[in-house]
């Protein structure tokens, strides 16, 4: 090819997207959000006090999703990667400043999420008062299972989510012991974004978070959404 000849995936550009359970569709991915210490206890293991915190968010890359049995390579740069499950909702109608009432009725569906993160360097960046952007959106940072639509099983406001790794338990938690719910943070984010089809929200992680190593098999899930396991490669 002639150097000055743009690249092929300019003319084809890759969409980041996840399947829909049970069907050949795919859901095309526009953002992905992240909500920080929304489980009391995982704020508590983290050093802050949940009781005083308004929602804060962050954001990961959209081609930093893994689609459940992918293989995550443990990445570059770090010594102490650790491992957040999360419940992940997808909106299906966009808005902004969209009222709590009416914020489930924007949702299209739920999936099981991992928020990967390199510990080790979001210490080095709090503590320099810098972004955690190395620390949260690098590659492959957010594996993610199939999404369940909502109109098959409801918006769960309650039910088990949990972490194993290589079988033994990990974290351990409820959907009821969030800080603030799906609808609570759907209508805080569109007060600060513009809120589109195609956008993910993370909405944080119960306790027990720690470091995975390379060849360590990560299960987990959430009650009425479904499960997601992926393996941390080298």
């Amino acid at each position: 090819m002639n150097s000055t000849e743009p690249a092929q995936y300019l003319f084809n550009p890759v969409i980041p997207s996840l399947a829909v359970a049970g069907s050949d569709r795919r859901f095309p991915v526009r953002r992905v959000y992240c909500v920080g210490r929304n489980y009391a206890e995982h704020a508590r293991e983290m050093g802050h006090d949940p009781d005083r915190e308004p929602p804060f968010f962050f954001t990961k890359h959209p081609d930093g999703l893994l689609a459940d049995g992918g293989v995550f390579p443990y990445p570059p740069g770090t010594r102490d990667v650790h491992h957040e499950i999360e419940l992940v909702v997808a909106i299906g109608r966009g808005g902004a400043d969209i009222a709590v009432e009416q914020a489930l009725e924007h949702v299209y569906g739920y999936a099981v999420g991992l928020d990967m993160t390199r510990r080790d360097l979001q210490a080095e960046a709090k503590k320099m008062g810098r972004p955690w952007a190395v620390a949260k959106a690098f590659d492959h940072a957010a594996p993610c299972s199939a999404l369940v639509p909502a109109a098959e099983i409801g918006h769960p406001g309650t039910g088990r989510i949990w972490l194993d790794i290589n079988g033994e338990p990990r974290q351990e938690g409820d959907l009821a012991a969030q800080i603030w719910s799906v609808a609570e943070v759907i209508a805080h984010l569109s007060r600060l974004f513009v809120l589109e089809p195609g956008d993910l929200i993370m909405t944080g992680t119960p306790a027990g978070v720690g470091p995975v190593e390379p060849g360590d098999r990560l299960s987990g899930g959430v009650q009425g959404v479904g499960t997601l396991e992926i393996v941390v490669g080298q």
